[in-house]
């Protein structure tokens, strides 16, 4: 079996064909479709959705996604996952500028990369207490959301799942070596501009440990035979949740102990507090 490529999608019915062609024409035009008149009817379809559109997008070719966020509500909710366009991920220094959003919401996560490649077979196996030996670094993030619905985050779930969960772009921080962590003691806060933080929590990530999400995030990805190449990278979920982002707004994100992001004057600036 090739692990090195795509599985081929299941054959999708008429209704999801057409949000293929939507969500398709959504990013290429900048222009959101409603979602009114779509129907998705299973997180299964979703997905395939997803496969389909990166397909047609040409997001991927015959190698392995390398970016991808997941999450959830909670330790007992189903977890939600897709593989992010690599022409939408910057790091320190770089602009933001060729991006378009519509109505685009800050997310504050921990990034995750792999130390080494996950092959389906070994996917099976992991289990949670092995997620610390899975990983060779660690970063703080922001996922801009974003969606090609009109209807934005308040389009019905199955459709902002299909819509590659909402993403809009990734923002990196410098990676930091992954060491132990008390998540629960570990504040976050959200800034936008010199105002006092929008959001600011300690130990108010859903799933306790952003490491406790790699085994069901990897028999996602590995799904259909592929394997997951060594240093890709998968966001957590956030810590805020979705916060509006104004216009032209300066924006910081900091997890005080680890390091910060953000943006001013559309690029990415970004620091570590205890680099190694």
């Amino acid at each position: 079996m090739n692990h090195d490529r795509h599985p081929r999608p299941p054959p999708l019915g008429s209704s999801a064909l057409a949000v293929v062609t939507s969500l398709v024409a959504a990013r290429r035009s900048g222009r959101p479709a409603s979602a009114l008149a779509q129907a998705v009817c299973s997180d299964d379809e979703a997905y395939a959705i997803q496969d389909a559109v990166a397909s047609a997008l040409g997001w991927f070719g015959d190698s392995p996604p390398k970016y991808w966020k997941s999450g959830g509500a909670a330790r007992d909710m189903a977890l939600t996952h897709a593989a992010l366009p690599p022409a939408g991920v910057r790091t320190a220094g770089q602009s933001l500028a060729d991006l378009r959003w519509q109505q685009p919401a800050v997310e504050a996560e921990i990034a995750l990369r792999l130390a080494r490649e996950v092959t389906p077979e070994q996917a099976q196996r992991l289990s949670h207490a092995d997620g610390p030996g899975l990983v060779d670094a660690m970063a703080v993030a922001i996922e801009i959301a974003d969606s090609r619905w009109q209807e934005g985050l308040q389009a019905p779930a199955a459709l902002r799942l299909a819509d590659q969960g909402s993403h809009g772009a990734l923002v990196l921080g410098p990676w930091m070596r992954c060491r132990a962590q008390d998540w629960a003691r570990q504040r976050c806060e959200l800034r936008f501009g010199a105002a006092p933080p929008v959001s600011a929590n300690t130990g108010a990530y859903s799933l306790g440990d952003p490491l406790w999400l790699l085994p069901i995030w990897l028999r996602h990805a590995t799904r259909g035979g592929r394997t997951v190449a060594a240093h890709s990278v998968v966001t957590t979920g956030s810590w805020v949740g979705a916060i509006p982002m104004p216009a032209n707004a300066e924006v910081l994100v900091r997890f005080p102990g680890l390091g910060q992001v953000g943006l001013r004057a559309g690029r990415v600036e970004a620091a570590l507090y205890e680099p190694d």
